[in-house]
């Protein structure tokens, strides 16, 4: 598996809600390609001083996306694309 790593920010396009309502993203748009997940994916929460930050990791059938969050939702940065 090749692992890319990107650290730039995302625009996200459609959200999804958790059973907690916590959200997470659906679609994203990267370089002109739109890539939509398949499911909730795997999260974890990082912090670092005062601040928190929330990586995820997410598909979309062929490909694992790791995501970083602001925790507020705000911001979306795409940290690597393995596949």
């Amino acid at each position: 598996m090749n692992r890319t790593n990107i650290n730039e920010q995302v625009i996200v396009t459609a959200l999804g809600f958790k059973k907690d309502l916590a959200v997470y993203p659906r679609r994203i748009e990267y370089q002109g390609l739109t890539y939509d997940f398949i499911d909730a994916g795997l999260r974890c929460l990082v912090r670092h001083g005062g601040r928190i930050a929330e990586i995820l990791t997410l598909t979309d059938g062929s490909a694992d996306f790791r995501l970083r969050s602001d925790n507020r939702g705000y911001s979306w940065t795409l940290l690597s694309i393995t596949g």
